[in-house]
């Protein structure tokens, strides 16, 4: 009896034993589970997140984020210390995608260009802008509508992005009613009010003091908005920039003089042409700013500050270091000033619609299949614009004597001599 009840105590003995091994293992068992996890959780996060190049690109599948985090190299400035400037970017899936596809329609418009103009299809000056292209698309993905935008003759990009369709800018350059100033203004003249788009002018640096006056409007008017005012390297030494900055300084009008220096004017390198090649200092008391004029999300973040910045406190000058592919004109060549090495390197190397492609694959937002399915779809907008305007009338021999005036007949002449004053409605006293 009592051996038995020795065993009966052993086999308890044994039974608890065996319980707290299986609970030890069963603990073991979780702690493991939970390294693993924690393990693929860490290769999960390391496959979307990758440094590259000082940028953090999101290595995306089904499962993860559809917006990229863009790290942006410094500004060159102009007294503007203590200000903060911008240092990164963000941009979604949906919208770098939008920009690559109107990207790729701005240069297959301005390739469309090229060809008709040999073909005789466009005469007179036509000035290309393949090449320039995240400048304009930066400064609209930073600025809106209501923000005037006045420029020199390089504008069919401008047009676009302020709503003219690619057929209205072909038809309008071949001189064809249907175009968006009814044939009449063509390649230098390209005009859309109510998008606040002011042109589109063949003078040399003749629209910056329209811009200064665009500026003193939205002042006037308490309109929250900016007078983006444009001009090429080669203007930048015409007196009128000086004169329209002064009157802007005097009365902290939200004006930003923007110089898009492609590094060439007519014929000539900037080096040859201008004493102060640094174009965002020119504003003698007015700060300044330089962007990267071929980085998308450079122009975007520098335009969002330039544009808050103009609001609180007045003009800024901004420089836009960029390059053009075609020569000035559709006269020049566009190398007996520069190499062809020069050009193929900017090709190769900075061009603006290839490092949004990179940035696209690099995020997996698409792969180069899905892009070149895009440029195709673009190359088809184009030829189709093409097709149609080729096919649309002239203007009316009669529309060659409209348009030259305002028509308002309401306007009166005060005259030298009151007396002799012209008061359609009465004299008014």
């Amino acid at each position: 009896m009592r051996y038995q009840r020795v065993q009966l105590f052993l086999a308890q003995i044994k039974r608890k034993e065996r319980k707290k091994e299986e609970k030890k293992e069963k603990k073991q068992k979780q702690n493991t589970n939970k390294q693993n996890n924690h393990q693929k959780a860490k290769l999960m996060i390391s496959k979307f997140f990758n440094p590259v190049a000082g940028k953090t690109f999101n290595r995306l599948n089904k499962y993860a984020f559809s917006s990229v985090t863009i790290n942006l190299e410094g500004y060159q400035t102009k007294m503007l210390d203590g200000f903060k400037l911008p240092t990164q970017s963000t941009a979604t899936k949906e919208e770098l995608l939008k920009l690559y596809k109107d990207m790729n329609v701005m240069r297959k418009i301005e390739l469309a260009c090229d060809k008709l103009y040999k073909q005789r299809e466009i005469r007179g000056f036509c000035h290309l802008y393949d090449g320039q292209e995240a400048v304009i698309s930066g400064i609209e993905a930073a600025c809106n509508l209501e923000d005037a935008i006045i420029t020199a003759y390089r504008c069919h990009c401008h047009a676009y992005t302020r709503g003219d369709t690619p057929h209205q800018i072909i038809a309008e350059l071949m001189g064809r009613k249907t175009g968006s100033t009814g044939g009449k203004g063509g390649s230098m003249h390209f005009y859309r009010k109510k998008t606040h788009f002011y042109g589109g002018h063949g003078i040399v640096g003749a629209q910056v003091p329209m811009g200064a006056g665009l500026a003193f409007a939205l002042k006037y008017e308490k309109k929250p908005n900016v007078s983006i005012t444009m001009y090429g390297d080669g203007a930048a030494n015409q007196g009128q920039i000086a004169e329209a900055a002064n009157m802007a300084g005097l009365w902290n009008l939200p004006c930003l003089f923007v110089c898009e220096n492609n590094l060439y004017g007519m014929g000539t390198s900037t080096a040859r042409a201008s004493h102060n090649t640094d174009f965002y200092t020119r504003g003698d008391k007015i700060p300044g700013i330089r962007m990267d004029g071929n980085n998308y999300f450079h122009v975007k973040e520098g335009f969002k500050f330039a544009k808050q910045y103009a609001l609180e406190h007045g003009p800024l000058f901004i420089e836009l270091r960029t390059y053009r592919y075609h020569g000035h004109s559709m006269s020049d060549s566009g190398t007996t000033y520069r190499t062809q090495e020069e050009i193929k390197e900017f090709r190769q190397k900075k061009d603006c619609i290839q490092f949004i492609a990179n940035t696209i694959l690099q995020n997996n937002f698409a792969t180069q299949e899905q892009l070149e399915a895009i440029q195709d779809e673009t190359r088809e907008i184009v030829d189709k614009a093409v097709e149609q305007a080729l096919k649309d009338p002239l203007p009316d021999d009669h529309e060659l004597c409209t348009d030259v005036y305002i028509n308002n007949d309401k306007y009166y002449i005060r005259g030298i001599e009151y007396e002799q004053g012209y008061f359609p409605e009465g004299k008014p006293y």
